[in-house]
């Protein structure tokens, strides 16, 4: 039960960050936005450092390393699939694919065994995330075979982030988070310089401080959610669990957008939502 109630605010929290993240993405850049949001959230991962502890060992920077690279990946992936392909179809692509990376390694590699209430309820929920990932597309753009391999590849990032966080150990404390939180900052800082090297304008408008600060302190807080729901387990028990979970990030960034910007969600978005639901529930009993 708390590895499940840890992923799902965990995935709320990934939710929410998105949300505050595209309301900043609407002034500045997207790339912009996310280097500083990550920049912001080194912040709050030091304090949680200094408050309750961590160890900076080998393993601690060796995935934390593996974890920000991981991330990095999965965010320039995504925004470059974004840019070339339709939305409706490469988004729920992405989430798909970081679900599926973690979950085929807990079952190949880590000996996870599911019940078939189990694998039915992470099928749906698998579902559910393609579902509510999904949105109108107005740009007209086509899917091509290097869109759908830019968001495979976005989504393989994501997964090797949740496999790195899994790898940590407990008794690193958030080392591991702090770790990659600035590999991911020198990363999108660099992307950065290399768009404004190429003649890219680093963004239009006023750069909005505020929002990016609480997006980039709520997406540290959900990595430590994250992490800790990882750790409440053997890696065989909790990692497909909290893989699936993970994705359901969508739902706030959705339900957020429907109730602040008041878009209307699609019956897609909202079968989506109540096959999450389900499956959650169904996984909370297991």
């Amino acid at each position: 039960m708390i590895t499940v109630a840890l992923a799902l605010s965990g995935a709320l929290a990934y939710g929410i960050s998105d949300f505050l993240g595209g309301l900043a993405s609407r002034r500045i850049r997207p790339l912009v936005a996310t280097a500083w949001a990550a920049l912001f959230g080194i912040v709050p991962l030091l304090v949680g450092l200094l408050v309750l502890g961590g160890r900076f060992t080998a393993d601690a920077v060796l995935w934390g390393v593996v974890a920000g690279l991981a991330g990095s990946i999965g965010v320039l992936f995504l925004y470059t699939a974004l840019a070339i392909g339709p939305m409706s179809v490469l988004s729920p692509v992405t989430s798909v694919v970081a679900v599926v990376i973690p979950i085929a390694v807990a079952l190949l590699f880590a000996g996870s065994r599911l019940s078939w209430i189990g694998t039915a309820a992470i099928v749906t929920a698998v579902i559910a995330v393609a579902l509510v990932s999904t949105a109108k597309d107005p740009s007209g753009a086509r899917l091509t075979t290097r869109g759908l391999i830019a968001a495979g590849i976005g989504g393989c990032g994501f997964g090797g982030l949740v496999l790195a966080y899994s790898a940590t150990s407990p008794d690193d404390g958030l080392a591991p988070l702090v770790v990659a939180r600035v590999v991911q900052t020198i990363v999108m800082w660099a992307g950065v310089a290399v768009v404004s090297w190429r003649g890219g304008k680093g963004g239009s408008g006023r750069v909005p401080w505020l929002l990016l600060a609480i997006c980039g302190t709520v997406d540290a807080a959900a990595n430590v959610l994250i992490q800790a729901a990882l750790h409440t387990g053997a890696a065989a028990t909790t990692l497909p669990v909290v893989s699936v979970l993970n994705a359901l990030y969508p739902i706030g960034t959705v339900i957020l957008a429907a109730v602040v910007l008041r878009e209307r969600l699609s019956r897609l978005q909202l079968t989506g939502l109540a096959l999450a639901l389900a499956s959650s529930a169904v996984l909370a009993s297991l």
